[in-house]
């Protein structure tokens, strides 16, 4: 059941950290890593990524088959839910680690200093935040626009590859 935070109880959660979500060492390696920009206030207070309630993320993640039980993150994912991705091979994990209510209150610096230490995780194999040599993701996918225009702010080039599907609002 979705929950609902005050506008006071959300900033409360500004520049909050969120742990990425990705498996242990008994858990299948990242095979899918999903990679957003920051945490928003939503997702900080909730402690689970993409929580805010008009977030598609998971609902799309479910209508395309990548997960097979749907996800209520706007009330938190459950460590069932978590154990459901860890067994499946995804992960999640973002640029830069502190929530803002918008993208746009991150510094330059902030996004140059987050690509760089994600490229760096990718080139030696480590899995974010787990500290693991496990190998590789086979797959990293930037959540949204925002994180390729962020990267291309931040000087960073990458070849992109549109996304043929369209959400079901044609956005």
């Amino acid at each position: 059941m979705s929950r609902s935070f005050s506008r006071a109880e959300l900033e409360s959660f500004r520049d909050a950290e969120v742990p990425d979500l990705l498996g242990g060492p008994d858990d299948p390696s990242v095979r899918l890593l999903f990679v957003g920009i920051n945490p928003g206030l939503w997702t900080a207070a909730t402690q689970t990524h993409f929580a805010h309630p008009g977030n598609r993320f998971y609902p799309a993640l479910l209508r395309g088959g990548v997960i097979t039980a749907p996800v209520d993150a706007a009330a938190g994912m459950g460590e069932e839910d978590r154990a459901r991705f860890r067994a499946r091979g995804i992960g999640i994990t973002n640029l830069v680690r502190r929530a803002t209510a918008k993208a746009s209150e991150l510094t330059t610096e902030e996004l140059r200093a987050g690509g760089a230490a994600r490229a760096e995780r990718a080139r030696d194999g480590r899995e974010p935040r787990s500290g693991v040599r496990r190998g590789r993701p086979r797959r990293r996918a930037a959540v949204g626009a925002a994180v390729r225009e962020a990267l291309s702010r931040a000087g960073r080039r990458a070849r992109w590859r549109r996304c043929a599907a369209r959400s079901p609002r044609g956005r």
